[in-house]
């Protein structure tokens, strides 16, 4: 496949008004999305329907209207959500039956951040294959045709949108869950879920105590949501709440706390989750549950226990979306807290996990942290090495030899991996295994490595 250029693992990410992060390619990729439906769409509009949302970053004000404009100019419709978790854009692209959607954030990054995500119009990320024609078209304006007069688009703002996206998400649920009576502590990242987020756990009858819901266009993601979970975990210890949950800046991953104020890994909710949806009989053994290359070798052999398979997939929770719709499987997700339940969304979704956790506290009550400790993750650490340049590592013999060891100290009972973000000028470096002292050590040395060969 060839290099691409703008996009990375989740859509296009950089620095806002910064290359490729400017108001010019926004315009240029609305006018690319707009083609590519125009050409590869149903037929049923003369003028594509793209949905647009946001989260709360000052520089999407910019974008959204860059992209809007890119889009109205090559003879598109454009609905403005305003303010609205990527998940609820997946969901209302559908729902409106929109020829695509977008999504405008930078998810965890900082606010002075951005980037776009583009979904089609059953609400599924779009494959790498029509990314590199997207880029194509952006990078080579002359493939389009230059639309004029009556040919041109249309925008508009619609905020009703958010209640279709809430009564969706709700539904997800069992019918017998009650949260009357549940105390929650809720931190929105003051980002895209701080209005819908609130909204729907008080409509089902929590008692929520709120953080993170005064955006202000800077501090998105700024030491709380997903990142930063301590002030809601001293809430929760503070509150004696039942639950804490923190959504990240653009509402598609959660990190949640139990009672006692202690963080739940991600790749334990993964286990967990497996095991309600088996115990209700949504699983069955022989199934398959899809994590990525940095999933935990505890979380697989937990799997294998139930009697459940694991497939890992390349990080991204477009990647494990993408096996899922090709194995069937119905349940996935990443040690950060994407986590996707394909039969209620398809994209992972912080809200609806959180009611998930809602329903696995109301099914198990005091067995819960007894399923919980039988989840034991190994050791892992991950760091990263910042780099001047992204060069194949099988071709660096050093980082090569370095593997080597780490393979050869850790046995059959860890795992080594080293991969370039895709959104950041950063290797990461994940090393597992038994002993978290060698495990900790040997990630060091190989970040040490790597920094030699490629932070020159």
């Amino acid at each position: 496949m060839a290099q691409r250029k703008l996009f990375g693992t989740d859509g296009i990410r950089g620095r806002a008004n910064i290359y490729p992060m400017t108001p010019e390619v926004a315009t240029a990729l609305g006018r690319a999305v707009t083609h590519y439906f125009q050409t590869h769409g149903n037929g049923k509009r003369k003028k594509p329907l793209i949905i647009v949302g946001k989260d709360t970053r000052l520089s999407c004000y910019m974008l959204e209207q860059a992209f809007a404009a890119g889009v109205c100019s090559q003879g598109g419709s454009v609905i403005l959500t305003g303010p609205l978790p990527t998940p609820g854009v997946a969901f209302v692209t559908k729902s409106m039956r929109a020829d695509a959607g977008v999504m405008i954030s930078a998810s965890h990054n900082s606010f002075d951040d951005n980037g776009i995500k583009i979904f089609d119009a059953n609400g599924h990320k779009l494959p790498d294959e029509v990314e590199l024609e997207l880029e194509e078209l952006v990078l080579t304006p002359e493939l389009m045709t230059v639309r004029v007069g009556h040919e041109l688009g249309n925008a508009k703002r619609l905020k009703e949108v958010f209640g279709r996206y809430i009564v969706h998400v709700k539904s997800a649920i069992k019918g017998d869950v009650d949260l009357d009576g549940m105390r929650i502590v809720l931190d929105c990242a003051n980002g895209a879920g701080y209005k819908v987020a609130p909204m729907m756990f008080d409509e089902l009858g929590a008692e929520v105590m709120l953080l993170g819901v005064q955006p202000n266009g800077e501090n998105i993601n700024l030491n709380c949501g997903s990142l930063h979970p301590e002030k809601a975990a001293d809430k929760v210890e503070k509150y004696r709440a039942d639950l804490g949950i923190c959504l990240d800046g653009d509402g598609d991953r959660v990190t949640i706390i139990d009672k006692n104020g202690e963080v739940i890994d991600g790749d334990v909710l993964i286990g967990l989750f497996a095991k309600m949806l088996l115990d209700q009989g949504s699983l069955k053994k022989g199934d398959t549950v899809v994590g990525t290359v940095m999933s935990n070798l505890g979380l697989e052999v937990y799997l294998k226990s139930l009697g459940l398979k694991f497939h890992r997939t390349k990080v991204g929770d477009r990647y494990i979306m993408e096996y899922m719709r090709e194995s069937g499987a119905i349940l996935g997700g990443e040690p950060s807290g994407h986590i996707i339940f394909k039969e209620h969304s398809t994209t992972g979704d912080g809200s609806l996990a959180a009611l998930k956790m809602v329903e696995a506290i109301k099914t198990y009550g005091d067995e819960l942290t007894k399923i919980l400790e039988e989840i034991k993750l190994y050791p892992q650490v991950t760091k990263s090495a910042i780099v001047n340049k992204k060069v194949p590592f099988d071709t660096i013999e050093p980082v090569q030899a370095m593997l080597k060891k780490v393979d050869e100290q850790l046995g059959d009972k860890g795992r080594v991996l080293v991969r370039y973000s895709g959104t950041e000028p950063l290797a990461r470096v994940m090393v597992e295994g038994e002993r978290f002292d060698l495990v900790n050590s040997l990630c060091d040395e190989l970040v040490s490595v790597v920094t030699a060969e490629l932070g020159q």
